[in-house]
C-alpha cells in the first residue's frame, strides 16, 4: 500500500518548516508569492492529500453534520434525510446518521459519541421514550457545549433551538373535515398515546374539527396505541386492536389514522371484515410514504413534504453554524449575543387518492 504523503515529508524535502508549508498550502499570505507556488506545485506533483481529521481536530470544525432519527423504517424519515443531503451537500457538508430506534439511553449514546469531535451539530427527532421519560438534558448540554441542534417533526418547547414542524393539528382539522363533507358521521381516530407530541395534535385536531363540524365526538371512537410496542414488529396486535375498534363501532364510516401505517392497516381489517372502501369507509392517513401509494385502494394522505422538512432543518442549521463562525472572527462577545431561534411551520396539503369520494 503507497505511503500517505505528510507535511513533514515535504518540509524536509523543500527545506523549509513544517508550519511554512501548512500555511502555503492554506494560501497564506504570510509565505511569499514564489514560496507558495513553490510549495503548492511540489505538494501537487506528490499527490499530498491534507488530513481532514486532523484539520478538523484543529480547527474544532468537521464540516460533518450529525443526523438522529428514532425508526429507519417509515418512509417519512428516509425522505428528511434525503432533504438534509441535497442541501449538505449543496453547501459543503458530509451527513452521518444514527439510529435511536425509539430508545432514551441509545439517544444518548448516540449524542455523546458523535459530539466528541465527529459533528459540528445536529438535526434530529426525538424519541418516543424520550418524550415518555420526558428527560432532555443530552440536549440541554449538547448545546451548553457550543454545538448546535435543529428539531424536526416531534419536538418540545424545553430545549431552545430551531425548529421544523408541519402544523399537525392544522393538517388533521383538514382532514376530517374532508371526511364530514364527504357524508361520513361516525369517523374514528386511530392515534398513539397523548405523550408522543405529534399524535397528540393530530388527536386535537379531530375534535376540532368535529367540534366545528357540530359532529358529535364519541369516545368509543377513538383508539389510542402504545407505541412503545413496536406494532411495526407485532402487526398482529395492531390488526387485533383495529378489529376492536370496528366491532364495537358497527356505525363507522370513516377514519383518520394519524399515520400511513395504521391506516393501511386500518383499510386492511376493514376489507376483512366486509366493508367497501371508500363506499361503506372512507380513510385518510398521515404521511405520503410506498405504502399509501401501492395501497388497494390507494390512500388519501396528509402530506408532510418530509424532503422539504429536511432542506429547511440543514439550511437552519449550517446558517447558524456560519453564523458562529462569522461571529467567533469578530470576536463577539458571547455574553452580549442574543439567540432568536426559529420555528419554521411547514403547510400540509391533501393528496386525494381511492381511498376517500
Amino acid at each position: 500500500m503507497k505511503k500517505k504523503v505528510t507535511l513533514k515529508q515535504i518540509a524536509r524535502e523543500l527545506d523549509v518548516s513544517v508550519s511554512t508549508v501548512s500555511r502555503a498550502l492554506a494560501d497564506s499570505k504570510e509565505i511569499g508569492e514564489n514560496t507558495r507556488r513553490r510549495i503548492q506545485a511540489f505538494a501537487k506533483f506528490l499527490n499530498y492529500k491534507p488530513n481532514n481529521i486532523a484539520l478538523s481536530l484543529k480547527n474544532k470544525k468537521t464540516k460533518t453534520i450529525g443526523v438522529l432519527i428514532p425508526e429507519i423504517v417509515h418512509h417519512f424519515f428516509s425522505t428528511v434525510i434525503r432533504g438534509i443531503e441535497i442541501v449538505a451537500n449543496e453547501r459543503g457538508y458530509n451527513v452521518i446518521v444514527g439510529l435511536s430506534n425509539e430508545s432514551f439511553s441509545k439517544e444518548v449514546l448516540n449524542m455523546e459519541m458523535l459530539a466528541n469531535g465527529s459533528i459540528d451539530g445536529f438535526i434530529l427527532s426525538i424519541s418516543k421514550e424520550t418524550l415518555l421519560k420526558q428527560d432532555y438534558h443530552h440536549f440541554n448540554e449538547t448545546i451548553s457545549q457550543g454545538i448546535p441542534i435543529v428539531m424536526f417533526d416531534r419536538v418540545v418547547n424545553e430545549v431552545e433551538c430551531d425548529k421544523v414542524i408541519v402544523d399537525d393539528f392544522k393538517g388533521s382539522v383538514k382532514a376530517v373535515k374532508k371526511l364530514v363533507d364527504n357524508g361520513c358521521k361516525h369517523i374514528g381516530l386511530i392515534t398513539t398515546m397523548d405523550y408522543v407530541s405529534v399524535g397528540r395534535l393530530r388527536t386535537q385536531g379531530y375534535l376540532r374539527a368535529l367540534e366545528e363540524s357540530q359532529v358529535y365526538a364519541e369516545p368509543n371512537l377513538i383508539l389510542k396505541l402504545d407505541d412503545m410496542v413496536s406494532l411495526e414488529e407485532n402487526l398482529d396486535i395492531l390488526e387485533s386492536e383495529i378489529e376492536h375498534l370496528f366491532k364495537r363501532n358497527p356505525k363507522i364510516d370513516g377514519v383518520f389514522a394519524v399515520n400511513e401505517l395504521y391506516a393501511v392497516t386500518a383499510m386492511k381489517v376493514a376489507k376483512k371484515l366486509g366493508y367497501a372502501i371508500p363506499d361503506d369507509l372512507q380513510v385518510i392517513g398521515f404521511t405520503d410514504g410506498v405504502l399509501s401509494k401501492h395501497a388497494s385502494p390507494s390512500l388519501t394522505i396528509v402530506s408532510q413534504h418530509g424532503q422539504k422538512i429536511g432542506e429547511k432543518a440543514a439550511d437552519l442549521l449550517i446558517d447558524r453554524l456560519e453564523m458562529d463562525d462569522d461571529e467567533s472572527d469578530a470576536n463577539i462577545n458571547e455574553n452580549t449575543r442574543e439567540e432568536a431561534f426559529e420555528t419554521y411551520v411547514i403547510e400540509t396539503e391533501i393528496i386525494e387518492r381511492e381511498s376517500t369520494k
